[in-house]
């Protein structure tokens, strides 16, 4: 159970969506089977990341919500900051933004108190990306969120959540009229990668860069 959970995450990060609900549900099937209540709250939270990622807002909210109830009732946090940072997503999505700016301010709050920082980044990313679904359209604070993102990751060395912070900060600038901008911040990091091609945010990066190169 410990090996299918972190294994559907990883495959998460990396845009695998239809593996990762093929981890999930064996997850789910293996922890019902051994009667383990804390592996069934996480394939709730697992279920509810994949349905914020899947566009599936209403379902995300839900679930999400229930499996951040069920894992604090086993006394465990892990994961929460970045369960936290798709339910503001889906809220946003929803224009739910009372909720969302609720919500994305408890996963930076979760970081801080809990020191599970490996996910910090993306919880900045979100954090901008809901600045830019925002009715007022905050695209300050968005560039804010996306550059302290890129410094998180950075300072972190994690290569895959710099690549995804410059993919927002480099959409930003190129709705912005600024093409040449976006295109020398992302293929500085694009060019790093010797592997993964085939993975959701190399394939995206590639198209942003043939886009911005055109």
């Amino acid at each position: 159970m410990f090996a299918l959970f972190w294994t559907s995450l990883a495959q998460i990060c990396c845009g695998n969506f239809a593996t990762a609900t093929t981890e999930h549900d064996e997850l789910i099937a293996l922890a019902d089977e051994k009667g383990s209540f804390f592996w069934r709250a996480y394939c709730t939270s697992i279920q509810g990341c994949l349905f914020a990622l899947t566009d599936k807002a209403s379902n995300a909210i839900q679930t999400i919500n229930a499996g951040i109830a069920a894992c604090r009732s086993t006394g465990a946090s892990v994961l929460t900051p970045l369960s936290l940072s798709y339910l503001s997503k889906a809220y946003a999505e929803l224009g739910q933004f009372d909720d969302a700016w609720r919500c994305i301010a408890d996963a930076k709050s979760k970081v801080e108190t809990t020191g599970e920082r490996w996910c910090e980044a993306e919880v900045c990313r979100v954090n901008g990306e809901i600045a830019l679904m925002w009715l007022k359209q905050d695209v300050p604070q968005a560039k804010t969120h996306f550059q302290r993102a890129l410094a998180i990751a950075r300072q972190q060395q994690a290569k895959s959540w710099e690549l995804r912070a410059a993919m927002s900060l480099a959409r930003l600038w190129r709705d912005q009229g600024k093409p040449q901008q976006a295109r020398e911040l992302l293929a500085p990091i694009y060019g790093w990668f010797t592997e993964g091609f085939d993975t959701r945010d190399l394939k995206e990066a590639k198209a942003l860069l043939e886009e911005l190169a055109a």
